[in-house]
């Protein structure tokens, strides 16, 4: 069930073909020994291959190696504190995600303030969920299954992959903006919540574009509409959510920041690096295979995008009274 995985090991497979770049020389020479990127996940997930692909770029644009660190556990916030704390100095790189947005509502009394002690760098790329359903659900639409919904409340039942995780978050906001009453059900990841879609034990999924795509395509899964404000490539004939609820967005995404205290010229430098690799048009075509989108821009681009998703999801967990078990 880890097609997600495979795809992106996939694309993995083909990094190699991208142009190899001439290592880039800095003012101050950085960096000038191996760099550590930390990720909040464990090897062979899409945030692990991520850091692993853009890691292996950078050092090759630097000439210096980009070593992904895994430190997985508590929903990113070990090797979110771990980062925070390391020193300022361009060596101790994190793998941003919509966790680092979820977690200051759903922890009470975690150890960091993540929006004031870290510093962004740079977007990366932002995933797409989609909304797909099972076979034999009545519904084709997203009115249809509006409609369903409030025609029979409390008799749905949607699956995510974890209590506070993106999928769960975009179902939350789904039930809030659309005014439906729809049942959480939590699984301890998305593959088994996949296999009791499928089943029919449970109706509804916001799910991952690269994960689900291989069952909207076998027919396995309906899909009804994609949750960002743009249409998918590789789902092109999709709606958008927000055509049928207005204002509604969820995705996933990824970026870079370092500790709060590092200088402008390595933030200046990473963020440089990092805009000419997603400037790419080979980068760019192999992640639209895999429905992501590329999040060039600024170090302010990024933070704003940041404490954006922070005050969204936190309103979601706030109204939803979404608490760990």
């Amino acid at each position: 069930m880890n097609l997600a995985r495979r795809r992106f090991l996939q694309f993995a497979g083909g990094i190699c073909v991208l142009p190899v770049l001439s290592p880039l020389a800095t003012a101050d020479g950085y960096p000038s020994r191996p760099v550590h990127l930390l990720i909040g996940y464990a090897p062979g997930g899409s945030a692990d291959t991520t850091a692993r692909l853009f890691g292996q770029r950078l050092a090759e644009r630097f000439g210096q190696q980009f070593i992904v660190e895994s430190r997985p556990g508590a929903s990113t916030n070990i090797a979110t504190e771990a980062a925070l704390r390391a020193a300022p100095d361009g060596y101790t790189l994190f793998l941003a995600s919509p966790a680092n947005a979820t977690n200051p509502a759903l922890y009470a009394n975690l150890n960091f303030d993540f929006i004031d002690e870290i510093a962004p760098v740079a977007g990366l790329i932002r995933f797409p969920d989609v909304v797909v359903v099972n076979l034999a659900l009545p519904v084709r639409t997203i009115p249809e299954l509006i409609a369903y919904a409030k025609a029979n409340p409390g008799k749905l039942n949607f699956a995510s992959s974890g209590i506070g995780s993106t999928l769960h978050v975009a179902g939350e906001l789904f039930k809030m903006m659309a005014g439906v009453d729809i049942v959480h059900v939590p699984y301890r990841g998305g593959a088994p919540a996949l296999v009791d879609l499928m089943s029919g034990r449970v109706q509804v999924m916001f799910d991952n574009v690269p994960t689900a795509l291989e069952f909207i395509k076998a027919g396995k899964l309906r899909s009804l509409a994609v949750t960002t404000l743009t249409r998918c490539e590789v789902l092109p004939d999709l709606p958008m959510v927000a055509d049928f609820v207005p204002g509604y967005e969820a995705s996933a995404w990824y970026g870079i920041g370092v500790p709060k205290g590092t200088s402008a010229e390595i933030i200046d430098v990473l963020n440089k690096a990092i805009n000419a690799m997603l400037a790419d048009p080979a980068a760019k075509a192999r992640f639209t295979e895999l429905g992501a989108s590329l999040l060039p821009g600024s170090p302010a681009d990024f933070g704003k995008l940041v404490a954006d998703e922070t005050e969204k999801r936190g309103k979601v967990i706030r109204t939803a009274n979404i608490k760990l078990e």
